[in-house]
């Protein structure tokens, strides 16, 4: 018994080296590749390009006041519909001092020279009754009269203006603030109390409202310097709203910026497209959005996966299956293509199986069984 001990552990010792030298074996084999394949389809492909910018209104207007104040009373709030000359706003005049000041003074100027020409004219008319003077002269007070009261006129007036914003005796009122156009009322910047600037040659002026008509929108974007040479007026554009989900606007591009403009290091152009509107798409200005601009169409034709298309010398060919597993080359003459899809225009069938390049740094399918294919040549070494 003892004696087959020692034999049987060189038993054990050559079985276990026996079975390593047949699993190292067994991993220098390399296994079969298996390669997918795709087969042409019928599709339309459509190429564009995309354009990110917003949705604002055709017309939009800033409504400023005619004179400085502050604002006492308010009239509208955002949103609200308004009419052409609708009231927005009424301003409280501050006068300057200086100026009330001379205005007053001029008031009283003109009065007195007012209540002279009516004692004169009074005088001259009796005399003229008596037959002393003529009627020319008489006729030459009562001028001097008219004028006088004339400009007793004007100074009263003015002094009115400086304190109401109001000339008497007229329904211009220069301290309301109403609206130059019909719209919607977009925003109301001022509050009432707040101090408000008038629009003149110096200063732009404080806003009071901003309106707008929002029945006519538009599209105001920017595309790369490297596709507005592509673009052209009249093309189509399908405008996806960030707001509104599963809508899209149609729009039609009616405006392209002649001159660049530089952002972070990139020449982008601006362009304007004109909007359909659609009633059941509540639009509101301001909406950020993307256009797809369609460059061109080619509907229900032959067409591969781009990623099928090899290069060899520039020319492009794919690998079709002649038999399972066996592949070869063939030229293709392809066409438009949409970045996913390209048109095969000549070179390949409906029903032909492509070879399916695995994708950069994957190893393509394995199988462990034997006749699944052509294997490749063992790179491994020789036990």
């Amino acid at each position: 018994m003892k004696r087959l001990v020692p034999f049987l552990v060189v038993i054990a010792v050559a079985g276990v080296f026996a079975g390593t030298l047949y699993f190292l074996y067994q991993k220098s084999q390399r296994q079969p590749v298996v390669f997918e394949t795709q087969e042409p389809v019928v599709t339309d492909i459509v190429k564009k390009t995309v354009a990110t910018g917003s949705l604002v209104p055709r017309q939009e207007i800033e409504i400023k006041p005619r004179v400085s104040g502050v604002i006492s009373k308010l009239y509208v709030e955002p949103g609200q519909v308004i009419a052409k000359d609708a009231l927005l706003a009424d301003i409280q005049i501050i006068p300057d001092m200086l100026d009330l000041n001379r205005a007053e003074s001029a008031v009283a100027s003109a009065r007195i020279s007012f209540e002279n020409a009516r004692r004169e004219l009074e005088r001259n008319r009796g005399l003229f009754e008596r037959q002393v003077i003529s009627e020319a002269e008489l006729g030459r007070h009562q001028l001097e009269f008219e004028l006088r009261k004339q400009e007793l006129d004007t100074a009263s007036s003015n002094v009115a203006l400086i304190k109401n914003g109001a000339i008497r005796r007229s329904n211009k009122v220069s301290n309301q603030v109403r609206s130059t156009v019909a719209g919607t009322v977009l925003e109301v910047p001022v509050e009432e109390g707040e101090s408000v600037i008038e629009s003149n040659t110096f200063n732009a002026g404080t806003t009071v409202a901003t309106v707008a008509d929002m029945t006519d929108m538009i599209f105001l974007g920017r595309v790369d310097e490297s596709e507005v040479g592509k673009l052209r007026e009249g093309m189509e554009l399908s405008i996806q709203i960030g707001a509104v989900e599963n809508e899209r606007l149609r729009g039609k591009l009616e405006y392209i910026a002649p001159k660049g403009v530089a952002t972070e290091g990139v020449i982008e152009f601006e362009i304007r497209a004109a909007i359909e509107p659609r009633e059941d798409v509540l639009v509101r200005a301001g909406y950020s959005a993307n256009a797809d601009i369609v460059l061109d169409r080619r509907q229900q034709v032959l067409a591969i996966n781009e990623g099928l298309l090899q290069f060899e010398d520039g020319q492009p060919f794919v690998e079709v299956e002649v038999a399972p597993q066996t592949f070869e080359k063939r030229s293709v003459q392809v066409g438009l293509s949409d970045g996913i899809n390209i048109e095969v225009l000549d070179g390949l069938a409906q029903g032909t199986k492509i070879k399916k390049p695995p994708p950069e740094g994957e190893e393509p399918k394995k199988e462990s069984g034997a006749g699944a294919g052509a294997m490749r040549p063992r790179r491994g070494r020789r036990g």
